[in-house]
């Protein structure tokens, strides 16, 4: 049995189990104390797993990539035009998650504040009025860690990425040769985090279960509801970023985006069904080059970077959910808290990529950058497979019409091809 059936199946246990213990429930029984002091703790280990390895996974993932980028010509050139034009977007999914998560409200439905070990909330708004142009200058000052492993150790995220990010230019600028030893350290030590993530979801059913009874017990089914009001807003916020992949190549491109839409069908039935945009790759370059029309260096190079950094549907689902848990902790986000999860939710729509589970690791960093609980997490676990499988539509469709956008934007597009139906 695959992974996500046992997570649905936990999920499904959790809340029968958790009914039955609530006082409303069938036996009119409340168990809810029994719960907590016997069966939350589960929940609580499989939190703290994710916690554990933040860090390491968005240090490592960074410099991963980053280091992985060895032809600085084509960086400078393309591959700049393209880290733009991913981030821009990313960038954009973010806020397109927060209009949507605003909207429906999904978090209004749910009281999530008795996960917490206190029963009072936190208090993230400043009580005094704030320049948000010293919210930026903090926010760029704030950026550079005075002690590496403090911005580790205090799980302050953005200097990690700096860290990263700065270790990675060093290691690029030095050459292969001088330091590959330590590259090869970072490369091994990416993949045992992954690693790491793959055997933590392991545990994810029975964090599911735990947490999902739990909350049940103490609150009824109007959890339950909040996450079909959850579903149903990021479903709406996909589909909106969808159609603006269509007037994106009709603004930047100059072209009908009819001919695109029919051609990547197959492409994205793929990429539904495997939930990885890494393994719908393969079938995304072929359509893309031979059906499409771009050259065979511009998706060779351009569209494997996006499957690796550009994960727009990620965006919007972490933009949407760190709003959905503010509201359900009844958080009141401030103008900086706002501009921290655009910033966050976007490296962490890149980080997440190609790792199973990654969204999930990615939200407690976007949580922790503003101080959210992380206890909630796994209450949205039952729902996230199937809108992984949205989402990885989405994130494959994003890559090939910037692919596609950049090859036109080099004067190497060949039109007749995108145009011609009986490809």
């Amino acid at each position: 049995m695959k992974l996500w059936q046992k997570v649905v199946i936990a999920l499904v246990l959790g809340v029968i189990f958790g009914w039955m213990m609530n006082a409303s429930g069938p036996f009119h029984y409340d168990g809810s104390e029994y719960l907590t002091n016997y069966l939350k703790p589960v929940g609580t280990i499989f939190i703290n797993l994710i916690k554990m390895v933040v860090v390491p996974l968005i240090f490592f993932s960074l410099v991963l990539g980053i280091t992985s980028m060895t032809d600085g010509e084509a960086f400078k050139r393309i591959g700049m035009k393209s880290v733009a034009a991913y981030l821009l977007t990313a960038a954009f999914a973010v806020l397109i998650g927060f209009a949507f998560g605003a909207l429906f409200e999904p978090g209004k439905h749910v009281d999530l504040a008795l996960l917490l070990k206190s029963n009072v909330a936190p208090v993230l708004a400043p009580q005094t009025p704030v320049n948000p142009i010293d919210i930026v200058i903090k926010l760029f000052v704030d950026m550079v860690p005075s002690n590496a492993l403090e911005a580790m150790a205090t799980d302050h995220i953005l200097q990690v990425v700096v860290l990263a990010v700065f270790i990675s230019v060093t290691i690029n600028s030095m050459g292969a040769g001088k330091v590959k030893v330590v590259k090869e350290f970072c490369h091994e030590a990416a993949h045992i985090v992954f690693a790491m993530i793959q055997k933590i979801m392991c545990f994810a059913p029975y964090g599911v279960f735990a947490l999902t009874s739990w909350v049940v017990s103490t609150q009824g089914l109007d959890v339950m509801k909040a996450l079909a009001v959850l579903a149903v807003c990021v479903t709406c916020a996909l589909f909106t970023q969808y159609l603006l992949f269509g007037v994106l190549i009709i603004v930047f491109g100059r072209m009908s985006p009819i001919p695109f839409y029919k051609k990547i069908i197959g492409v994205q039935s793929l990429a539904f069904s495997t939930s990885s945009s890494k393994a719908t790759l393969p079938t995304a370059m072929r359509v893309v080059n031979e059906r499409m029309g771009v050259s065979e260096s511009t998706t060779a190079f351009v569209l494997p970077l996006g499957t690796s950094i550009n994960m727009d549907g990620t965006a919007i689902y972490l933009g949407i959910c760190a709003l959905f848990f503010a509201q359900a902790y009844h958080i009141h986000l401030e103008l900086q808290q706002y501009i921290m999860l655009v910033l966050t939710a976007t490296l962490g729509s890149i980080g997440a990529a190609g790792i199973p589970g990654g969204s999930i690791a990615m939200m407690g960093m976007v949580f922790t950058s503003v101080g959210l609980p992380l206890d909630g997490i796994a209450v949205i676990l039952g729902i996230d497979r199937i809108l992984d499988m949205l989402r990885t539509t989405v994130n494959i469709t994003g890559d090939s019409v910037i692919t596609m956008l950049i090859d036109k934007s080099e004067g190497t597009f060949n039109q007749k091809i995108y145009n011609d139906a009986s490809l």
